[in-house]
């Protein structure tokens, strides 16, 4: 009988086969990766200075899933970009295919050179790795060529001094009512009303909550003081219809929805693809079921088109520089930061495209025919963005019978003194508050009258331009957001012509 060896795998095929990864190396694969496509949004918004939301806001996404491995690599990545740019240029060692995914070479570089031990678990961890002795001898003659001797004190020049700040949350009202919350967190903290939001609680410096089960399930919403002020400004009542006119990333939309009581509608709009995408990942979070998303330009939007038309009150959050919140968001530790020290001119003219904007946006919020509450509202500590865009439409604002309110009247800050009514606007300040934001309240006087020589047209805008814009409407996309239950989302998308916003 014949006998039959067995055939022997190949060194070749044994070599080809791929180790099975650990949970600790599955784990770090996925945060950096997580870590790359958050870096990319950022430094694509700061190349263009127009962030698609701050770091922090970017991380702790739903689609986020290690959050805070994900967190500390961006971080810590951006802390160190400078060093690893030179690094990388002087060690010359990146190709066409890598330089596309230049942001991942940035994370692995970063964990390579500062971080924690790698393995050999993707083509890009394998590429750096396999080169670490140049980058190592890169990072040395850069240290040569400064003349330091610390890594240290490369990154002195881009460091910030540390703030300590308290942590607040913003109770979901539609989920949980403020006691339970209060009982709940105090097992594991200490916890005290605020004195001023009705909803908010504040907590010690430094409070680790990302993954605490209240944030998780959407009962609490991590919120700044200052930020949550916005919505209740406002102070919508239940039943009426509100427009979110700059909606994303949604947490003050989600606010007005619970201020409301879930009663009536929130129209929430978002120009911006990504922005949207987060918009409806925290509308779904927080069970609301009032909340109507619309993709489209708020300066597209027709007052007087039946969606639009019976909207009472509108919270206007455009667009600003975030001067105010740098220290929040972690801008000090991007590139334009650094540049910016010396690039005042080109600052001075962001400001001003920012400020047209701002004006354009204030100009159209006072046309919708039933508004009687308006909130202007930025994170800017400039006066072209705060009080000098209230100024430039304080005649058209009594052409419509509105006036300035005064939104907390407890509050101890105010306005610059650079406007008449300047007492009505509230600020807050970015080192004694911690957060640097402005709010102007309008409120339409009772049977007031539109004064026929002062149209919208006059102010702003041109006939050109609203023509433009409200072609761009016809393309919007209307997105109805129910009520999350039992873990299904449904959506019914319908436009004219229809187009699929994918919110996965």
């Amino acid at each position: 009988m014949a006998r039959f060896k067995a055939k022997q795998p190949s060194s070749g095929a044994a070599e080809k086969k791929k180790p099975r990864m650990s949970n600790a190396e599955r784990s770090a694969y996925f945060s950096r990766r997580e870590a790359a496509k958050v870096l990319r949004s950022v430094l694509q918004g700061d190349a263009h200075r127009r962030a698609v939301a701050s770091i922090k806001s970017l991380v702790y996404s739903p689609s986020i899933k290690n959050k805070k491995a994900t967190f500390a690599l961006v971080c810590q990545t951006v802390k160190h970009l400078p060093i690893i740019k030179d690094v990388l240029e002087g060690a010359n060692i990146l190709n066409s295919r890598w330089k596309r995914q230049v942001e991942l070479v940035y994370i692995i570089t970063y964990d390579i050179l500062f971080g924690q031990e790698i393995s050999f678990v993707g083509e890009a961890e394998k590429f750096l790795l396999q080169r670490k002795a140049s980058l190592q001898s890169a990072l040395a003659r850069l240290l040569v060529r400064k003349k330091m001797k610390r890594i240290e004190d490369l990154l002195d020049h881009y460091q910030t001094p540390d703030v300590s700040k308290p942590r607040y949350v913003r109770v979901n009202t539609l989920k949980l009512d403020v006691d339970s919350a209060l009982i709940e967190l105090r097992k594991q903290y200490m916890v005290e009303k605020d004195d001023l939001v009705p909803d908010l609680l504040k907590l010690p410096p430094k409070c680790d909550l990302h993954d605490h089960p209240l944030v998780m399930n959407g009962s609490v919403f991590m919120q700044g003081k200052a930020s949550s002020m916005v919505a209740a400004a406002l102070d919508p009542e239940p039943g009426w219809e509100v427009l979110d006119a700059c909606a994303a990333p949604g947490n003050k939309t989600v606010h007005l929805a619970a201020l409301m009581r879930g009663k009536g509608k929130v129209i929430a709009c978002e120009l911006n693809k990504e922005r949207i995408k987060r918009l409806a990942d925290t509308v779904r979070l927080s069970g609301a079921c009032n909340i109507e998303v619309f993709h489209s330009d708020f300066l597209s939007l027709d007052p007087k088109d039946p969606p639009y038309s019976k909207v009472r009150a509108i919270l206007l959050d455009p667009s600003c520089s975030g001067s105010g919140t740098v220290a929040e968001r972690l801008d000090h530790l991007l590139p334009s930061h650094a540049a910016g020290l010396s690039a005042n001119v080109d600052e001075t003219e962001r400001l001003t495209k920012l400020a047209s904007f701002q004006k354009k946006a204030l100009t159209h919020a006072l046309c919708f025919p039933q508004a009687e509450r308006i909130v202007y509202s930025t994170c800017s500590i400039h006066q072209i963005e705060n009080e000098d865009v209230v100024k430039s439409i304080l005649p058209l604002a009594a052409s419509h019978g509105f006036r300035l309110a005064t939104p907390f009247p407890q509050w101890h800050r105010r306005g610059l003194p650079v406007l008449e009514g300047f007492e009505h606007l509230l600020r807050t300040d970015p080192v004694e508050d911690k957060e640097g934001f402005f709010i102007a309240l309008f409120i339409k006087e009772e049977g007031s009258v539109i004064h026929p020589s002062l149209s919208p047209d006059s102010f702003h805008l041109s006939r050109v331009e609203r023509t433009k814009r409200k072609n761009l409407s016809k393309k919007e996309a209307r997105i109805i957001m129910p009520t999350l239950f039992g873990g299904m989302f449904k959506m019914f998308l319908y436009s004219k012509p229809c187009f699929r916003v994918d919110l996965k």
